[in-house]
C-alpha cells in the first residue's frame, strides 16, 4: 500500500493545466448519489457522470464511468470489460487506496491517484458521445467540466489506457 496522501481537487486542477486540459468547476453542496446531483442539471450542460469501482474474483479492479442515467447489467459486465469473473463493488478501503476517494465521490478523476495501474478504466461510448464530461474533482463538493476528448488525455496522461466501450444498455 503506497503511504502517499491521495492529491487533491488543486492538484487536480495544477495537472490538467499543466497538460493545457481547459477545465472549469462549479461549487456545489456534497452530493453522494446521481439521485442528488440532478437540481444541478440546468447549471451544468453536458454529460454527467455514474461511477461505478468493480472487483473480480481475482482482485482485478475496474472504474466504469458511464452517462448518469445508463443502466448496467452487473451479471454480465464482467464478459464486456474483460474480468476474470463475474464482478461486485470493491470496498471502500481498496477505492481509498487506489483512487484516493470516499464512497460518494468516486470519479474518473480519481485516475490522478492509481499511480500503480491498478484499476483498468472503462469509458462507456454513450458518455463520450457528449462534448462535455462532468464529473467530481475527488470530492463530491463540486463538479468539473472537461471536453470529452481531454478526458481520453487525462487518463493517457495518468499512464491509465483507457477503454471505450459499450457498457451500457
Amino acid at each position: 500500500m503506497s503511504e502517499a496522501q491521495p492529491k487533491t481537487a488543486d492538484d487536480l486542477f495544477r495537472f490538467l493545466d499543466e497538460l493545457g486540459i481547459e477545465h472549469k468547476t462549479k461549487r456545489h453542496q456534497p452530493v453522494f448519489t446521481v439521485a442528488e446531483s440532478v437540481a444541478l442539471r440546468d447549471e451544468i450542460p453536458g454529460g454527467h457522470t455514474k461511477n461505478l469501482f468493480l472487483k473480480d474474483k481475482k482482485d482485478n479492479y475496474f472504474l466504469l464511468t458511464v452517462e448518469e442515467n445508463a443502466t448496467v447489467d452487473l451479471k454480465t459486465i464482467h464478459q464486456t470489460i474483460g474480468a476474470a469473473s463475474k464482478v461486485s463493488f470493491g470496498k471502500p478501503e481498496k477505492l481509498m487506496e487506489y483512487l484516493g476517494v470516499i464512497p460518494g465521490a468516486v470519479t474518473a478523476f480519481g485516475a490522478i491517484n492509481d499511480t500503480s495501474g491498478k484499476v483498468k478504466i472503462i469509458l462507456d461510448e454513450g458518455l463520450m458521445e457528449f462534448d462535455t464530461i462532468n464529473c467530481h474533482p475527488l470530492s463530491n463538493d463540486r463538479t468539473t467540466s472537461i471536453a470529452a476528448k481531454d478526458m481520453l488525455r487525462f487518463m493517457e496522461a495518468t499512464g491509465h489506457e483507457p477503454l471505450v466501450l459499450k457498457v451500457t444498455a
